[in-house]
């Protein structure tokens, strides 16, 4: 039998490049290997959003749209909504009631989220309890696999600490480990030179316009060694040579020579970078186009993931309950 891989996105707003070469080009790969079930995970979503929570529903169309755009298939792959699966909210509150509180507050991606974001309140209780509902949200389909990043390990290290637990409380092997799969993220920072963010608005979304692709690589930050034209550049130590790197590695060689003996000048090398974005995006672009014209279809796909899901979740829940009762 196939690995069963689980994946999921919160839609708390545009996907842009980060998301594409972070995440959508490795499930694209995947998808062709197991059994990948793909959750728009609205409740996630909501924990840090509930503020602004009428823009969720619009975001998970829109996500709906990218995904497909960049190449998901619906046929290999389920695609679903979070919250049109009940029983992701039923497995969080089993696992609730027996994950100790100690291991919330150590988780670091939770300190980290109350120390860098202060425009938001998160010192809540969704908030700290997250990481039960990501558990929730893979064991539900009994998934064997997860691909991460390496900084997303202790994500996967804590469902593992509770399926483990669960195991041991109800003398049962009902929930095998669940593997990390490692994946390498080309490094693609913001324009600015910070983490590509949508709270920082540093991002080429998948879905801009070719003008605001050429707009944004404008004002990308560059070598700021770099004055004058007649200066010779730092390839290594800007922004614009990594996208390169990124998205058009065979032309490396020729712009690192341009630019330290500065041949060329920066606005002539981003002009040729947002081309060969512009080019790069253009079957996404025009996909999305066509999904826009017919949104039934999307939330058809959607509707038809979540039969999918909620037919092996509700099995599972099932056969949970036997288990503790």
């Amino acid at each position: 039998m196939k690995k069963i891989v689980f994946s999921a996105m919160r839609p708390t707003g545009k996907l842009h490049l980060g998301h594409l070469v972070g995440a959508l080009n490795n499930w694209l790969e995947l998808q062709n290997k197991y059994d990948c079930i793909f959750g728009i995970v609205d409740w996630h979503a909501l924990m840090g959003e509930y503020e602004q929570s009428k823009e969720i529903q619009g975001n998970i169309l829109e996500m709906a749209i990218d995904w497909i755009a960049c190449g998901i298939d619906p046929a290999k792959s389920i695609v679903f909504v979070q919250s049109h699966v009940p029983e992701h909210l039923e497995l969080q509150m089993i696992f609730s009631c027996m994950t100790p509180l100690g291991w919330l507050e150590r988780n670091p991606t939770y300190k980290e989220q109350l120390r860098e974001i202060k425009k938001r309140d998160l010192q809540t209780y969704g908030f700290l309890g997250y990481p039960v509902l990501q558990a929730a949200d893979i064991m539900l389909y009994k998934a064997n696999a997860v691909p991460i990043g390496e900084d997303q390990l202790p994500h996967i290290e804590l469902t593992r600490e509770i399926i483990r637990r669960f195991n041991h409380i109800y003398k049962t092997k009902f929930f095998d480990d669940c593997d990390a799969i490692l994946t390498e993220t080309p490094r693609l920072l913001g324009l600015d030179g910070r983490k590509m963010s949508k709270s920082y608005d540093n991002a080429i979304n998948l879905s801009d316009s070719e003008e605001t692709i050429k707009k944004k690589i404008k004002s990308m930050f560059t070598d700021p060694k770099r004055i004058r034209l007649a200066d010779p550049g730092h390839p290594k130590k800007c922004n614009v040579y990594s996208y390169y790197d990124v998205f058009a590695p065979e032309k490396t060689g020729e712009v690192h020579e341009w630019c330290t003996k500065a041949q060329k000048g920066c606005t002539d090398c981003k002009m040729l970078l947002a081309n060969i974005l512009i080019d790069y995006l253009a079957p996404i672009r025009q996909k999305r186009f066509e999904l826009e014209k017919d949104k039934d279809r999307i939330r058809d796909i959607l509707d038809d993931g979540r039969k999918k899901a909620q037919k092996i979740a509700k099995k599972t829940i099932a056969e949970i309950k036997e288990v503790i009762f």
